[in-house]
C-alpha cells in the first residue's frame, strides 16, 4: 500500500512521537538566571527590578515583567522577595520574562483573615521595619490593631515604628501612654495647609530600609507615602461621616524606592480591617507582649492568663507595666480568648 498525503479529512490522525526527547524529572538548574526584586504585584504578573551591572557591568538598573515559571508551582510570589529571572530581561511593554526561582527569604510579615482561619497570608517579604500607621482622629485610633500589629511584628522580627498621623486634631501624648514602657519608636505627623509636617523626622527612620506600611483605611497612609516618595501618586480617601471607615484607595502591595536613597524601600499596602495571627503559637503570644510577659513570674503551673489565679494582675497593678497596663492586659487577654472561642467569657 503506497503512502498518501494527509489533508484535512485526516484530523484524527496523530503525528508520529518517534525522535522525541524523552521526559525527565530533573528540573533546569537555571544557573544563568538573574536575580531581581519583585516591587508590584498585579493579576499574574510581577513587575521586578533588576539591578545595576547584573547584565553586564555597564547595564543600569531596569525593570521587566515577568510571570511564574511552572518550576515555582503553587508557591506565592509576593512584593519584596528576589527571585531569578530568565528570558526575555529586555523591559519595555512586550517583553515578558520568567520566574523561575525564589530566593531565600530573610523576613516574611504573615496575617490571616482572623484568628481561627488556618490559611496564612503572606503580606510581603525581605521587609527589614513595620511602619505603623494610625490617625490619633478621624477615624479614632484602635490599640489593639496596633497590638496585633506589634505581636506581628515581633513575630516575624521586624523593628516596628509607630507613624502617628493627624496631631493637628488631637495631643499625641495619651495614646502614646500606652506603648512607653515598650520604648517602641515613634514619629507625629500633621497637616497644615496642604503640606505634612513631621515628614523629615519620618524619613530619617526608614534611610536604606526596606519598610512595610500597614494601616486601616482612612489613617492617612497613602498621604505620608505621597509625601515620602513623590511622584508615587497613591490614591487617597476621606473618612465615612457615618461609618467611621476609610475607603481602600490602596488595592495592591507596591514598592517604592526612596528619592536619593539607592537601599531605602517603602512598601505601601492595602488598607486592613482586621490582622489575624492565627499563624501565631497560642502559647508563644505572651512573649510578644514583653511589658507584661516579665510578670509572668508569679503565675501557676499552666496559667492561660485569664484566669483568678494569674500573676499579671498583681504584676499590673503595681505599676510595673506603665500607665497603659490595665488595657494592655485587657488587649492581650481579648487575643487570647479568640484563639480559644469556647473559653471566651
Amino acid at each position: 500500500m503506497s503512502r498518501r498525503e494527509l489533508d484535512e479529512s485526516d484530523v484524527r490522525v496523530r503525528p508520529s512521537r518517534k525522535g522525541s526527547r524523552p521526559r525527565t524529572k530533573e528540573r533546569p538548574a537555571h544557573a544563568d538566571a538573574v536575580v531581581s526584586m519583585v516591587i508590584g504585584v498585579d493579576r499574574g504578573r510581577y513587575t521586578c527590578l533588576i539591578p545595576k551591572g547584573a547584565l553586564g557591568k555597564k547595564e543600569p538598573e531596569r525593570v521587566v515583567t515577568a510571570m511564574k515559571a511552572r518550576d515555582i508551582g503553587r508557591t506565592r510570589v509576593v512584593v519584596g522577595d528576589d527571585v531569578a529571572l530568565v528570558g526575555d530581561l529586555a523591559g519595555g511593554p512586550d517583553a515578558l520574562a520568567r520566574i523561575v526561582r525564589i530566593e531565600d527569604r530573610r523576613s516574611v510579615l504573615r496575617r490571616t483573615a482572623d484568628d481561627t482561619d488556618p490559611y496564612e497570608r503572606i503580606i510581603v517579604a525581605n521587609a527589614d521595619q513595620l511602619v505603623i500607621v494610625t490617625a490619633l482622629a478621624d477615624p479614632e485610633p484602635r490599640p489593639r490593631m496596633v497590638d496585633r500589629c506589634l505581636v506581628a511584628a515581633y513575630d516575624a522580627d521586624l523593628d516596628p515604628l509607630l507613624a502617628l498621623t493627624k496631631a493637628d486634631l488631637v495631643d499625641p501624648a495619651d495614646f502614646l501612654a500606652h506603648y512607653t514602657p515598650l520604648e517602641v519608636a515613634h514619629v507625629v505627623t500633621s497637616s497644615a495647609g496642604g503640606e505634612v509636617v513631621g515628614v523629615d523626622a519620618l524619613r530619617e527612620r526608614l534611610t536604606g530600609r526596606v519598610s512595610v506600611f500597614v494601616g486601616h483605611s482612612g489613617v492617612g497612609k497613602s498621604t505620608l507615602v505621597n509625601a515620602l516618595v513623590p511622584g508615587a501618586f497613591r490614591a487617597t480617601g476621606v473618612v465615612n461621616d457615618t461609618t467611621g471607615r476609610g475607603r481602600h484607595t490602596s488595592t495592591n502591595a507596591v514598592a517604592l524606592r526612596l528619592p536619593d536613597d539607592p537601599d531605602g524601600w517603602v512598601i505601601d499596602t492595602p488598607g486592613i480591617r482586621s490582622f489575624g495571627l492565627a499563624h501565631i503559637d497560642v502559647d508563644h503570644i505572651i512573649d510578644h507582649f514583653p511589658d507584661l510577659a516579665a510578670g509572668t513570674g508569679d503565675c501557676p503551673r499552666g496559667c492561660t492568663h485569664d484566669e483568678p489565679e494569674c500573676g499579671l494582675d498583681a504584676w499590673v497593678e503595681g505599676g510595673h507595666a506603665g500607665p497603659a497596663g490595665v488595657s494592655r492586659l485587657e488587649s492581650l487577654r481579648r487575643l487570647l480568648r479568640t484563639r480559644n472561642p469556647a473559653e471566651d467569657h
